[in-house]
């Protein structure tokens, strides 16, 4: 199989080996003077790359939909990957998922997502409201809301829940990812037109990325798709018990938004 897992990145870091398989993507590259060496920018071809500032790795995710030929397509982040079957170097980087792997995987499932995150204390929607401004969900549920029913139900159903598959990760094969796209996409357009960002301070400007997140389960579980979960793999120390500090101080203090613990920084 001809497969392309996109790394999306704003900056030089070390790569996967496999370059025929990995591609590094420098996101916002149309905002930049430059590209990192050995990069492939967003904004070659038909792109979005302008729009970064407030969509985050969907810049790369679109430019991978309009501009690679491959039989399947992934999207993973500079430090944060999925996990292989060789787990036991302590080099990270050797415990990235192969495309061996991947082959095997996709054999089982045309769609492969992250292992879901668990929000033990809050629903997803809860856990949203205490770390961002309700802006860009309002926005979303809105634009939902004159869709079929299947969707405004899956959403509620994902926004209700205490576990979704979060990070914009996944790897699928291409006519599933085309029409995951193509849906996504059309709802994010709609979602941007409703939004001042202007208005929004800071990291609340990258409000198309984080509701995003909320898309992938719901296009899943309103088309009955089937798909495999995948363990993810944190390049860097994850701070565990800060994170869970971080959920915890966030639930309490409703509004005071102190960081965003789940989006790639």
């Amino acid at each position: 199989m001809k497969i392309k897992m996109l790394v999306a990145a704003h900056k030089q870091y070390r790569m996967p080996e496999d370059s025929d398989t990995y591609v590094p993507i420098y996101v916002g590259a149309a905002l930049h003077d430059s590209v990192p060496e050995h990069y492939y920018a967003d904004n070659v071809g038909e792109n979005i790359s302008a729009k970064n500032p407030h969509y985050n790795e969907l810049t790369a995710i679109y430019w991978g939909w309009k501009n690679l030929d491959c039989d399947a397509i992934g999207l993973v982040h500079y430090r944060r990957y999925f996990k292989g079957s060789k787990g036991s170097s302590s080099d990270r980087f050797n415990q990235i998922i192969s495309k061996a792997d991947i082959e095997k995987q996709l054999r089982e499932h045309s769609i492969l997502l992250p292992k879901k995150r668990h929000y033990y204390i809050e629903t997803i929607e809860s856990h949203f409201l205490h770390s961002h401004q309700s802006v860009g969900l309002d926005a979303l549920r809105t634009v939902l809301a004159d869709y079929p029913g299947a969707y405004k139900a899956a959403f509620e159903q994902v926004m209700s829940a205490r576990s979704a598959h979060m990070f914009n990760m996944f790897i699928m094969k291409k006519d599933e990812f085309d029409q995951f796209a193509e849906w996504l996409f059309q709802v994010l357009s709609k979602v941007e037109a409703k939004i001042d960002f202007d208005s929004l301070d800071g990291n609340e400007k990258r409000v198309m990325g984080f509701v995003s997140e909320f898309l992938m389960d719901t296009w899943i579980i309103a088309n009955q798709k089937a798909y495999g979960e995948l363990p993810v793999l944190f390049i860097e120390k994850e701070h565990v018990m800060r994170k869970a500090f971080v959920m915890i101080a966030n639930k309490f203090n409703g509004g005071s938004r102190i960081i965003n613990t789940h989006i790639q920084k």
